[in-house]
């Protein structure tokens, strides 16, 4: 299974480029284009941080943390077992999401983002729907799913 999940964080990667790709051949040009007035827009944005702007120009920072977080990810899927198809695909959405954004970093110094909803301020991409999602994944199997642990019990059990 982990195999497949990086299959799919692999194509959701490569989804991703292709998103960016058309934005920036058709998108960049104009700036902003209204889908739903008041509600949704694509505006072309170069994100050289995080969210809101924060840690702007600190490309090298976000590369490792990146690429950290992703071998984390890696190692917990092929060494410890008890994993559900939610802890599967949670993981194949971070992983893709973070590539996707690694990717622009690597090549061009920044993120493209390009969907904006009017009552969300930052403006975000394919990549960071996939993260978020894939981190409440997460969240609602820890909190609803997962096997709660008697005390001094360890949380990971490796695979044998």
């Amino acid at each position: 299974m982990p195999i497949l999940m990086i299959g799919l964080a692999v194509v959701l990667a490569v989804v991703d480029q292709i998103l960016k790709y058309v934005v920036v051949q058709n998108l960049k040009p104009v700036g902003t284009h209204v889908l739903i007035e008041g509600l949704l827009d694509f505006t072309y944005v170069e994100n050289r941080g995080a969210a809101f702007g924060i840690l702007s120009n600190q490309r090298w920072f976000f590369i490792i943390m990146t690429a950290i977080l992703m071998v984390v990810i890696l190692i917990l899927l092929f060494r410890y077992h008890h994993h559900t198809m939610l802890t599967y695909l949670a993981s194949a959405l971070i992983l893709g999401g973070g590539l996707g954004n690694m990717v622009d970093r690597v090549l061009l110094g920044y993120v493209v983002d390009y969907i904006h909803v009017s009552f969300f301020p930052p403006v975000f991409n394919f990549a960071d729907c996939a993260v978020v999602i894939g981190t409440a994944l997460f969240v609602i199997h820890v909190l609803f799913f997962a096997e709660k642990k008697p005390a001094g019990e360890p949380v990971l059990r490796r695979k044998r």
